[in-house]
C-alpha cells in the first residue's frame, strides 16, 4: 500500500489546524495540512508598521497547560510576554470609565449595579435555584437570577468581549457551561464557583508559569510562523480542498479531490481531520455523512479591528489596564478597545500609544463594511469621546474578518452533539475548530491534540 495512504490529511491551516497536524507528527504519523490562503494562521496575524506592531486578531491569549506545552515543545516560551494579572478593566458607561470589580465581593461597592442587584448577588449563595430544562440564553440567565443591569452594564459588554455576540441569542449551556453546571449540581451559581475553585485546590497544579495572560515579543503570528516552519513540506499552502469521499475498496480509506494553483488533484488518506470554519465543515461532511450539514447554521461574527499609534503627550491621561468595553445602551460603534501598550512592551514605538478596538459584531454587522476612511473616522472620534484622545495616529490598520468569531446560540451543544455522534459512525472523519469547545486559542489547542489523538487511534487500529 502506497505511504500516502497511511497518512492522515488536515483541512484548515488556523491553529487548530496547525496544533492538530503538530500533535499527528509529534505522535510519528505521516500528515499532510492544507490550507487555502497562502499564509496559515486564520485569525492570528501580526503586522508591523512605522514602528508600531499591531494584531490583526487575538491581541493575547489565556495560557493554558496544553497551550502552554505547545509553546514549549515549538520553542517559544521564552518568547512570552505576560500581562499584569491585576490590570484593571473598565466599562464606559454614563459618560465616564467604570472600574469593573474583579471578585464577587467588589460588586458590592461598584457604582455599576443597583442596590437591589447587588442584594440579589449578595443572597444568591442561600437561595436554591433550578435551570430551565430547555437551553437558555445568557440574557435569560442573568435576568432571571440577578437583574437586568448586571445584564446591560457588565454581562453584555463583556459577551461582546468574548464572542462579539448577542446575548438574547447566546446559549448559556454552550458559550458558558460552568455557569450551567453549577447552578445544575448546586442550585446556587456562587456556591458552584466556590466549590470548584476549592477542588482545583487540591487537584495537581499546572506547570510553573501556565497560566495568565500573554502575548508574543515579535507578535502572536510567531506561532502559527513557527508551527508552519516546523512541519515544513507537511504543510500545502494554496491548497483547497474541494470534497472529501471514500476510498476505493482495498485502498485508503478516503479520497479527497484539491485545488491549487497547478490545477486539481487528488489525495488519499487513511483518517482526514477538517479544522476549518464550520460552513466548510458542511460542505465537505455533508456528502458522506448528511447530519455534518447541519454545521452550516453555526453563524460566525463579522468584526473590524482598528488599530493606532498615537502620541502619547495627545492622551489626556496615561492609561494603566487592560482597555474598555461598552454597553451597547451607550449607542457608539465601538464594542471595546485595547491598551496594549499598558499591557505589553513593544508594542509602539518611544513616546506613542497602541490603542486596538473593535467594532461590528453580531448586534451592528453592518459596521465592518464602512469603508476604511469612515471605519477610522467613526473609531478616532469615539476615543476622542471616551478617553480624550486628540490628534490623528502616527500609524494605523483596519482588518475585516467576515467570519471572526463562531457564536455558539441556542442549540448549539445539541447540534455539536449530533453531529458528532454521526461522524463516530465513520472511523476516520474527525472535527477540530474554534466551534466545539471555544473560540479561546487555548481551547483550540486541546481540541486539536483531542482530534490528533482520535485520527491516530484510527490509523493505529485502535478504534
Amino acid at each position: 500500500m502506497p505511504a500516502s495512504e497511511h497518512r492522515i490529511v488536515v483541512v484548515g491551516g488556523g491553529i487548530s489546524g496547525l496544533a492538530c497536524a503538530w500533535r499527528l507528527a509529534q505522535l510519528g504519523l505521516p500528515v499532510l495540512l492544507l490550507e487555502q490562503e497562502a499564509r496559515p494562521g486564520g485569525v492570528i496575524r501580526t503586522v508591523r508598521q512605522d514602528g508600531a506592531l499591531f494584531e490583526a486578531g487575538p491581541q493575547s491569549f489565556l495560557l493554558t497547560a496544553p497551550l502552554y506545552g505547545l509553546l514549549r515543545e515549538i520553542g517559544l516560551e521564552q518568547d512570552l510576554l505576560r500581562a499584569n494579572p491585576r490590570a484593571p478593566r473598565y466599562v464606559y458607561l454614563g459618560g465616564k470609565l467604570n472600574r469593573v470589580p474583579m471578585a464577587p465581593p467588589g460588586m458590592v461597592f461598584t457604582s455599576l449595579l443597583s442596590a437591589g442587584t447587588k442584594w440579589r448577588l449578595v443572597t444568591e449563595p442561600f437561595r436554591t435555584s433550578t435551570p430551565p430544562e430547555t437551553d437558555e440564553s445568557i440574557s435569560d440567565f442573568i435576568r432571571r437570577k440577578f437583574g437586568t443591569d448586571l445584564l446591560d452594564h457588565l454581562v453584555a459588554p463583556m459577551v461582546s468581549g468574548v464572542y462579539a455576540g448577542d446575548p438574547e441569542r447566546l446559549s448559556l449551556r454552550s458559550a458558558f457551561p460552568a455557569l450551567h453546571e453549577w447552578e445544575k449540581q448546586h442550585g446556587s451559581v456562587l456556591r458552584g464557583m466556590i466549590k470548584s475553585l476549592s477542588g482545583k485546590k487540591k487537584k495537581a497544579r499546572a506547570p510553573a508559569g501556565a497560566k495568565g495572560l500573554v502575548t508574543l515579543r515579535e507578535g502572536n503570528a510567531s506561532l502559527p510562523a513557527r508551527l508552519t516552519e516546523s512541519l515544513g513540506d507537511a504543510v500545502s499552502a494554496g491548497t483547497r480542498a474541494v470534497a472529501v469521499r471514500r476510498g476505493p475498496e482495498g485502498g485508503a480509506a478516503f479520497e479527497l479531490d484539491c485545488e491549487t494553483k497547478g490545477g486539481r488533484e487528488t489525495l488519499s488518506a487513511a483518517a482526514v481531520v477538517v479544522a476549518a470554519p464550520a460552513g466548510v465543515a458542511a460542505r465537505l461532511l455533508a456528502p458522506l455523512v448528511p447530519a455534518a450539514a447541519e454545521l452550516g447554521r453555526i453563524a460566525y461574527a463579522p468584526v473590524a479591528v482598528v488599530a493606532g499609534a498615537y502620541a502619547t503627550e495627545h492622551l489626556r491621561r496615561p492609561l494603566s489596564g487592560f482597555g474598555f468595553l461598552v454597553p451597547r445602551s451607550e449607542r457608539l460603534r465601538i464594542l471595546g478597545t485595547v491598551w496594549n501598550s499598558s499591557l505589553f512592551p513593544g508594542r509602539a514605538p518611544e513616546e506613542q500609544t497602541s490603542l486596538t478596538s473593535f467594532v461590528g459584531g453580531m448586534t451592528d454587522p453592518s459596521a465592518g463594511s464602512l469603508p476604511d476612511e469612515a471605519l477610522f473616522q467613526t473609531v478616532e472620534s469615539e476615543l476622542r469621546r471616551i478617553l480624550g484622545v486628540f490628534g490623528t495616529p502616527r500609524s494605523r490598520f483596519a482588518q475585516r474578518w467576515a467570519q471572526a468569531i463562531p457564536q455558539y446560540n441556542l442549540g448549539h451543544a445539541e447540534l455539536v452533539r449530533k453531529v458528532c455522534a454521526a461522524l463516530e459512525r465513520v472511523p476516520g472523519l474527525v472535527l477540530a475548530g474554534s466551534y466545539l469547545d471555544g473560540p479561546a486559542v487555548g481551547a483550540c489547542v486541546a481540541a486539536a491534540n483531542r482530534a490528533a489523538e482520535q485520527a491516530a487511534a484510527v490509523v493505529r487500529g485502535e478504534k
